[in-house]
């Protein structure tokens, strides 16, 4: 018996949790009965964006991006030049899948991409 050919287009690669709990809820036809019960503005897609943004699946530093980010933090930077800071941006947005863009608002900037590669790079240096 040959296994069964799967039809339509080939699934997304989750990028949050929002995104596998719409794939389950899709295979499952709970999503279609949702939709049928509620109607189209169910709220499902909202909850799915606020899912993946809450619960991001991170991809794995390259080595390049670990030996940047070693030298960057091994400084103990108080200013960031806008190199670094498109540097650290271009390794953010694509561990987090975001749209990060460069800022002249140093709290954004800290508060933000700045303090999550922080902490990604120390639960490296740990491992």
């Amino acid at each position: 018996m040959e296994p069964k050919k799967r039809m339509g287009r080939p699934p997304k690669k989750a990028q949050g949790l929002g995104d596998t709990i719409e794939q389950i809820t899709e295979v499952t036809g709970i999503k279609k009965a949702v939709k049928w019960i509620f109607g189209e503005g169910c709220g499902c897609e909202e909850r799915q964006r606020w899912l993946n943004k809450r619960f991001p699946y991170v991809e794995q530093l390259t080595e390049a991006e670990f030996d940047y980010l070693k030298d960057f933090y091994s400084k103990n930077p108080n200013k960031v030049t806008s190199v670094e800071q498109r540097e650290l941006i271009a390794i953010y947005n694509r561990v987090y899948h975001d749209k990060a863009q460069p800022t002249s608002c140093g709290p954004c900037f800290l508060n933000g991409v700045y303090q999550k590669l922080g902490k990604l790079y120390e639960a490296y240096k740990v491992e």
